[in-house]
């Protein structure tokens, strides 16, 4: 994180893109989607400011403390949500990766002092390796979710046996824009913050 320009500055364009998309879909949604639709901008926003280029802004060394505060409340918002069995568990991991990577940065780097330790200098080796399978799991299969596999049924039987009406997308029922709810968009949404993710993984 806050690596080379060009890619920090793709990489906030990316994260700022998701977090604006995250807010419209939360005022087309409503319920326990739109919950997640907030959490998911809370993340975008926090990932972006994350990867902001040194050239463009040097964090304080107490800012890496604010960004594991954000995402350690929002692990735990998370965390009850998945006891209620309202929230996907892929949130709060996501939430506790943002820790992770948060204080590892806040660590010393290596050599600083005698007593430093591996395991608080570019984070735990087996942890980071055992997140960066997971997300790249996530990663192949939300895109695999986004190939089409099945043609489109006919307009005559579109919504046959209940008079051919629209039925609204899972969720809606806000005052957002209403491709904010379609299901393609949410799933490229989770697709980029998973790459985005994985990115600064690599670059602990």
């Amino acid at each position: 994180m806050h690596g080379p320009a060009l890619s920090g500055w793709l990489m906030v364009a990316l994260c700022v893109t998701t977090g604006a998309y995250c807010l419209a879909r939360m005022r087309a949604c409503t319920g326990e989607e739109r919950r997640a639709a907030g959490g998911e901008a809370v993340m975008g926003f926090g990932m972006a400011s994350m990867a902001l280029p040194t050239a463009a802004l040097t964090p304080p060394e107490w800012s890496w403390a604010v960004y594991a505060v954000v995402f350690g409340a929002a692990a735990l918002h998370g965390l009850l949500a998945v006891r209620r069995g309202g929230h996907h568990v892929h949130h709060l991991v996501g939430s506790l990766v943002m820790v992770y990577m948060a204080l590892t940065m806040a660590a010393p780097a290596p050599g600083a002092h005698a007593g430093h330790t591996a395991a608080t200098a570019g984070g735990v080796p087996v942890l980071t390796g055992g997140l960066l399978l997971y997300y790249m799991a996530y990663v192949l299969h939300t895109g695999a979710r986004l190939v089409p596999v099945a043609l489109p049924v006919p307009a005559p039987l579109a919504g046959a046996g209940d008079g051919g009406a629209a039925r609204p997308p899972v969720g809606a029922g806000g005052t957002g824009p209403a491709w904010a709810t379609r299901p393609e968009l949410t799933l490229a949404c989770r697709l980029s913050m998973g790459l985005a993710t994985l990115a600064m993984l690599v670059t602990l």
